[in-house]
């Protein structure tokens, strides 16, 4: 078996496997679709097997990948899905780092070959994920009919889709492919750089805007994307929806707060502003008299990042996103 995932495409499951389907190795789908007890995987996470045993993700932390590619490999044979449990024991568990063992439900699906789904539905999920479309792929695992719904199609799944959380319904599995969350970093400053890497590592979609062309510079974010616009212009021109986060850090009011305005006028997930209490406090009077209410006031998070006694850019940064964490997730 040979590992052929990278950090970088840690979350491209359903595209790896779609590529080894059309490139004629054949693969097959695994989805974690049921957890109880301290379950390594969430329900949703995925792993591709490539019919020559090559693997992509992780159901499991690795507790039992080795018996999911052998019944991968056999549903690409034999062309039926199957769902597989497994019982994951505490020496298991402590081997990839739990405190106990748990249960789990695998669904496995050979890609275009009998009861599996069709490639062209897999391409048109990936067409999705690549838009930042949020999407649902429903699977009856009883007939093993599917259908891909958009967020706005069906009231029903359009919380899940906002939540990113799979599960089923009935006999029915609801695998929610949420739109990567967009990071969008104003100001290109010391703290940014580690902050984009980690985010990228994260599998966010990271931002950078800041009209100094002199901070925003590829040298110093290579391979990442950058707007020297105005921070209110950039914002308008990437749409803000439910999936973005803004983070500001740039301690320049004429940066920073039109940024900010802009933000608060949008359903964003997650806003923080770096700058101590005393400069927030500062910040608040300025957007009082730009005439923003204290319940407009109250959604953003600063001084950013949660409380860990960060010194360092790379600290501030892990707080800061452990603040997103904690945010999005509810907690």
């Amino acid at each position: 078996m040979r590992q052929t995932e990278t950090a970088a495409a840690h979350d491209a499951i359903p595209e790896t496997a779609l590529a080894w389907a059309r490139d004629g190795r054949g693969a097959a789908l695994a989805t974690v679709v049921q957890t109880w007890g301290s379950a390594p995987r969430p329900v949703g996470a995925q792993l591709a097997v490539s019919g020559r045993g090559e693997i992509a993700g992780s159901v499991s932390g690795g507790c039992v990948e080795g018996a999911v590619v052998e019944e991968a490999l056999v549903a690409l044979e034999d062309g039926r899905c199957r769902i597989l449990e497994f019982g994951v024991t505490d020496e298991e568990a402590f081997a990839v780092g739990l405190a106990c063992g748990g249960t789990i439900r695998v669904m496995v699906e050979p890609l275009g070959r009998g009861q599996g789904p069709a490639t062209t539905l897999i391409a048109d999920l990936v067409a999705a994920r690549a838009e930042r479309r949020s999407v649902a792929l429903l699977t009856d695992t009883e007939s093993w009919a599917r259908r891909l719904v958009a967020h706005g199609q069906d009231a029903g799944l359009d919380e899940r889709l906002r939540a990113g959380r799979s599960g089923f319904d009935g006999a029915q599995f609801v695998g929610v492919h949420a739109a990567p969350l967009r990071l969008v970093v104003v100001g290109a400053v010391h703290i940014a750089q580690p902050l984009v890497a980690m985010a990228r590592l994260m599998g966010l979609d990271p931002v950078v805007v800041d009209p100094r062309e002199a901070f925003a510079s590829p040298d110093r974010f290579p391979g990442e994307r950058l707007i020297h616009d105005w921070p209110d212009e950039a914002l308008a021109g990437l749409g803000l929806d439910a999936r973005s986060a803004i983070v500001t850090l740039t301690h320049d009011p004429k940066l920073d707060d039109p940024a900010i305005m802009a933000a608060l006028a949008a359903p964003v997930a997650y806003l923080g502003c770096l700058g101590s209490t005393r400069t927030h406090a500062r910040r608040l009077e300025r957007l009082r008299a730009a005439g923003l209410d204290d319940a407009a006031l109250a959604r953003i998070h600063a001084p950013v990042g949660l409380p860990i006694g960060a010194a360092s850019p790379a600290e501030i940064a892990v707080s800061i996103l452990a603040q997103i964490v904690a945010v999005v997730r509810g907690r």
